[in-house]
């Protein structure tokens, strides 16, 4: 068991499935309170929550679109007004092409909505969490957050329109995030993972991509929650404003 995670509190956005939801479970495992987030997946967001009490851990499914200011300050004062507080952050919530409900398209067909949508989600949303969280944080005088950007901001892709650029925009907030808070016991750091089992997005990226990594090199969202719990836990407490790629090395292929 990793050292500073029992008895805290962890929100976790996009917790309904993937690599949020595996996330949510490693906190609970580990002790924490989780407030499970989601703005659309409800019964699935609530269905993460039965598995964390139904082995008698805490949790709280709150509805917030993160991309929302009102939304997200009012989601981490529910987590305050319920658990006393926040201590861990994972901004994981986040949408990108999927050949469905968003076209994979190069830059000169992407559509001004479609453009929207995934900044609103990846870009905005990180940064309008980042702003609450840390506030609420700055005032306990602690806290450790993980953001979720992609190898798609480490390594781009032709016909990933507004998501490479949105992934490589938290990239950045991160190390602003990381810069600004340094010096008030606030650690912030992000972490890029690959294409991963289970996040429907992903598979549906991988078969739109040419020479795209085979299935069975595709990681867990186990993989990736386990970074996760790291990263907020005492065990890495010197490690403040990195980029940390969870993809078996496909950055560097």
């Amino acid at each position: 068991m990793t050292t500073g995670i029992r008895g805290k509190v962890a929100v976790v956005t996009g917790g309904a499935s993937g690599i949020g939801r595996a996330t949510a479970l490693a906190f609970a495992r580990e002790g924490a309170k989780v407030a499970v987030v989601t703005g659309r997946s409800i019964g699935a967001a609530e269905d993460t929550v039965r598995q964390i009490t139904d082995v008698g851990g805490e949790a709280i499914f709150i509805r917030c679109d993160v991309s929302n200011d009102a939304q997200v300050e009012a989601m981490v004062a529910e987590t305050v007004a319920l658990f006393g507080g926040i201590d861990f952050a994972f901004n994981n919530a986040g949408v990108g092409p999927d050949g469905v409900t968003i076209p994979f398209a190069p830059l000169t067909e992407v559509s001004e909505g479609d453009w929207d949508k995934v900044i609103d989600t990846n870009l905005k949303g990180v940064f309008l969490c980042l702003k609450h969280e840390l506030r609420q944080m700055r005032k306990q005088g602690s806290g450790a957050i993980v953001n979720t950007s992609s190898t798609a901001a480490l390594q781009v892709k032709p016909g990933f329109g507004g998501y490479c650029p949105s992934k490589a925009g938290i990239v950045v907030l991160t190390k602003m995030a990381a810069l600004e808070n340094r010096e008030l016991g606030i650690r912030v750091n992000v972490v890029c993972p690959g294409p991963t089992k289970g996040t429907g997005m992903s598979d549906r990226m991988l078969s739109a991509v040419e020479n795209g990594p085979p299935l069975e090199a595709m990681g867990e969202p186990d993989d990736v929650a386990r970074v996760v719990i790291w990263l907020c836990s005492d065990d890495a407490s010197f490690v403040n404003g990195n980029v940390l790629a969870v993809d078996g090395g496909l950055d560097i292929a």
